[in-house]
């Protein structure tokens, strides 16, 4: 873990202007001063940060939210809670600052995952989720200031396409010809609570906050009427979820590959790293097989595993491509990531490129869910129907529509057109539908065309 610093007291936070957070300008506010305080002094621990959290912040994460997510517990929309808001979060502030805040345990659901297999999903109550919506403001600008650059999941001004393009970027033009492929075991469920804060204490010396978050961790579960205790793990589906984890593997996995293993490796070595999702690139093979033996050990000892039925080594890049047809061995393999299958190909001048395409386990789930959706929703109105159907194509085609991948995108919708037209078909006993009458169909409700929407080289 980092050293220790300095204990950032309440008067190094009115430093500058000699007055309180509460009385400065709109322009700055109380988070751009925590912001301002996390960047210029690294190495102080910060205290005073839970005043952050005020009617103000409250409200302002209400408004955020949206309207149409899935309920908690309580029941509670978002709507419902606005009939009322001044009173409940007059409420929600005193029950905070007396300390009798207490989260309500998440409600648990599923969804299913692409191997057929079901992800679990935490929902918490509607005021929690304004709670963690503020909460999670403060832990944003603390830690925009501590992230490393190879981190890109659930940061602002970063996507996974700026993920993808780095890659990219690593395996055209570094030095590198070995990839490691891991994945973390059920990470968001294992997650040790004691090493979380541990994490969080490294930066963070308010004890309301830290109580408050700890108070997050242990709210507990509730799936089908029971309520389950949560020793481990921050369920995926929370708002202060993904922050939590990146704070964890900042410190289990970003900070240790840069200061450690990329400084032990003779060649050279680089992380992308998106939430759990992670790869590693190396110039040298001992290298990599290095680093895998210390991943192991690394993720034990922050009760971590890697599934090692998803976890690889392979030889890729360039020069793995010109080594392997000097020996006969073929073209390299290929990975996965976020989503993509990233195989060896060649640009327009005939220079070596990184390509991607849909992989494989992604595209037919996502195709078994807009199946099972079209199933769903068959008798809806034809107009409605294909509204809603662009609506999830567009949104398909914005995330896998990048460039080399435009063969993979037509592909999908070509599968979903042929399934509109089977249900279409079904919705009529005797099956009267042909595809000349349902040309017609789409002369009137057309579905998206799959265009290309980002460009991984720009």
């Amino acid at each position: 873990m980092p050293v220790e610093g300095r204990a950032l007291r309440k008067s190094d936070l009115e430093k500058g202007n000699n007055a309180a957070l509460e009385a400065e300008k709109p322009l700055r506010t109380k988070l751009t001063r925590i912001a301002e305080i996390a960047k210029q002094r690294p190495r102080v621990k910060l205290q005073t940060l839970m005043h952050a959290i005020d009617e103000e912040s409250l409200k302002a994460a209400h408004q955020a939210l949206g309207a149409d997510k899935a309920l908690g517990i309580d029941g509670m929309s978002k709507e419902e809670y606005g009939k009322q808001l001044e009173e409940n979060i007059s409420d929600l502030l005193g029950r905070m600052k007396r300390q009798a805040y207490k989260p309500q345990p998440v409600k648990r659901v599923y969804i299913p995952k692409g191997n057929g297999k079901m992800r679990p999903l935490g929902i918490p109550s509607y005021e929690d989720k304004v709670v963690q919506k503020a909460l999670n403001e403060i832990l944003t600008v603390i830690y925009e200031t501590e992230f490393l650059a190879c981190s890109y999941g659930f940061r602002p001004g970063r996507s996974c396409h700026d993920a993808l393009k780095e890659v990219g970027r690593i395996l055209e033009t570094k030095k590198v010809s070995y990839v490691v492929d891991a994945d973390i075991k059920g990470f968001f469920n294992n997650i040790d609570h004691g090493w979380m804060m541990r994490c969080l204490q490294e930066r963070i010396q308010d004890p309301n906050l830290l109580r408050l978050i700890n108070r997050i961790l242990k709210a507990g579960v509730m799936e089908e009427g029971v309520e389950y205790d949560t020793e481990t793990g921050t369920p995926q589906g929370g708002v202060v979820s993904a922050t939590l984890a990146n704070v964890y593997l900042h410190y289990v996995l970003d900070l240790w590959f840069i200061l450690n293993i990329k400084r032990e490796s003779r060649g050279e070595a680089y992380i992308v790293r998106y939430a759990d999702d992670f790869v590693c690139f190396f110039q040298y093979k001992d290298d990599a097989e290095a680093f895998y033996g210390k991943l192991i050990g690394r993720l034990g000892e922050f009760n971590l595993e890697i599934a090692q039925e998803k976890t690889k080594i392979l030889e890729f890049g360039r020069f793995a491509e010109e080594r392997r047809t000097r020996r006969g061995d073929g073209k390299p393999e290929t990975f996965d990531f976020l989503g993509f299958s990233h195989y060896c190909s060649k640009g327009k001048p005939g220079n070596y490129s990184v390509k991607r395409k849909t992989s494989r386990k992604k595209f037919t789930a996502k195709l078994k869910v807009f199946a099972e959706w079209l199933h769903k929703n068959m008798h809806t109105e034809i107009r409605d129907l294909v509204k809603q159907a662009n609506a999830k194509l567009i949104g398909h085609f914005r995330y896998y529509g990048i460039t080399d991948n435009l063969q993979r995108i037509k592909a999908f919708r070509y599968v979903v057109r042929r399934n509109l037209f089977k249900i279409l078909n079904r919705r009529s006993q005797k099956k009267s539908l042909n595809w000349d009458g349902f040309a017609k169909i789409e002369e009137r409700f057309p579905l998206a065309k799959a265009r290309i929407y980002v460009n991984i080289y720009g």
